[in-house]
């Protein structure tokens, strides 16, 4: 699974270029309606100062294993169970006030 930042930053940069303004890192973060890492903020500005265009930024997320998944869903299962103990045993609490 991959998350493409490109028409992002491409639509913040030609933004403040329509404006008049030099794309910096600061304003080109002030202009994007999503949350983009600053390495690649600051990666596809340097490439666009030097060829005039914003390179293909993506994060590709790497897939976990099975063995990894399952430790992460049992951890989870855990932390919900505790959750809906607690639950349980309030109403309890509450209902023999």
């Amino acid at each position: 699974m991959s998350t493409d930042f490109t028409p992002a930053l491409q639509q913040a940069i030609e933004a403040l270029l329509r404006e008049g303004k030099e794309p910096t890192v600061a304003l080109v973060k002030s202009r994007l309606n999503q949350s983009v890492p600053m390495p690649l903020i600051i990666s596809a500005l340097q490439r666009w100062k030097k060829n005039g265009k914003v390179p293909k930024i993506e994060i590709i997320e790497k897939v976990k294993d099975a063995d990894a998944r399952i430790e992460a869903l049992e951890a989870q299962v855990r932390v919900l169970t505790q959750r809906l103990d607690a639950l349980e045993q309030h109403s309890k609490n509450n209902s023999e006030s």
